[in-house]
């Protein structure tokens, strides 16, 4: 049987007028099967019982940002959420184009200036948006206090025992630095991307302009710096250019660091919590 029937049986079940006539995985993400359908619509299915109502939650977000964000983000069209079961619970959008921004890309872009200013006013645009106005629920409020201890706590238990002892010093000094300094925590919360990293920007090769932004799966209220944090794999000048059309950038430049600071190990923690041994290796191999 073709492994993406199941997931068009459910679509057509919901949409009995969606005629499919092609669909593939267009990529194994690590929480949803994504299927691209006709060649013009990509579908979400979660991998897992949790992942349904985060997609849900997604869903709704994605909804309610559609007036206020000045780059293309997924528009849900189809969505599917009376049967919560892993493989009928879905969410579809039209498909938008681009590639990845990756560093190789970037390098390639004569005017980082302009690409800043779209990067800029989309995150301004983003991180304003009065998201409790516009969801008749409570959104989860992420970039605590509590959530980054827990972090730290789980990292020290699961991830120092096959690091260098040098590499668990210096992990140590960066989380404590910050988790012990009162003042890191004095920000609002407010509606961030939450992987705003390379592969979920989007731009137009030949035009050079941004064309979008996808994968809202982390989404919720947390710290705006965690977002401006996925952007420093440009390198530094490049958060500068933006922080000039983003003023507020200037005041967290420090959770900026750390944040960065913490992505590969965040990559082995999930790796070693879920049995991924790639995103385990990946994520330590600066550590070892």
């Amino acid at each position: 049987m073709d492994a993406t029937q199941p997931f068009t049986d459910a679509i057509q079940s919901t949409y009995p007028d969606f005629v499919v006539e092609t669909a593939v995985f267009n990529q194994e993400g690590q929480y949803n099967h994504v299927l691209l359908v006709n060649e013009n619509t990509i579908f979400r299915f979660p991998r897992f019982k949790g992942g349904v109502e985060q997609l849900a939650l997604e869903t709704k977000i994605l909804t309610a940002v559609q007036p206020y964000l000045p780059l293309p983000v997924p528009n849900p069209t189809y969505s599917q959420f009376q049967n919560l079961e892993v493989e009928q619970a879905f969410m579809g959008y039209r498909l938008i184009p681009g590639e990845p921004l990756l560093p190789k890309a970037f390098a390639k872009i004569s005017d980082k200036t302009a690409v800043a200013v779209q990067i800029a006013h989309f995150l301004q645009a983003l991180h304003t948006v009065p998201i409790r106005d516009l969801i008749d629920e409570p959104l989860p409020v992420s970039d605590t206090e509590e959530e980054w201890w827990d972090v730290y706590g789980r990292i020290q238990t699961k991830l120092f025992p096959y690091m260098r002892l040098d590499a668990c010093k210096a992990v140590a000094h960066h989380f404590e630095s910050v988790l012990n300094d009162p003042s890191q925590y004095q920000f609002e919360p407010v509606l961030r991307h939450g992987d705003f990293g390379t592969g979920n920007l989007l731009h137009n090769p030949t035009t050079q302009q941004m064309s979008g932004i996808i994968d809202f799966g982390f989404t919720v209220l947390g710290d705006p710096a965690f977002d401006v944090a996925g952007l420093l794999t440009y390198g530094e000048p490049f958060v500068q250019a933006v922080a000039t059309h983003y003023p507020a950038i200037h005041d967290f430049w420090p959770r900026i660091r750390f944040y960065k600071g913490t992505f590969a190990l965040f990559e082995a923690l999930y790796g070693i919590e879920n049995g991924d041994d790639l995103a385990f290796q990946r994520g330590l191999e600066a550590y070892v």
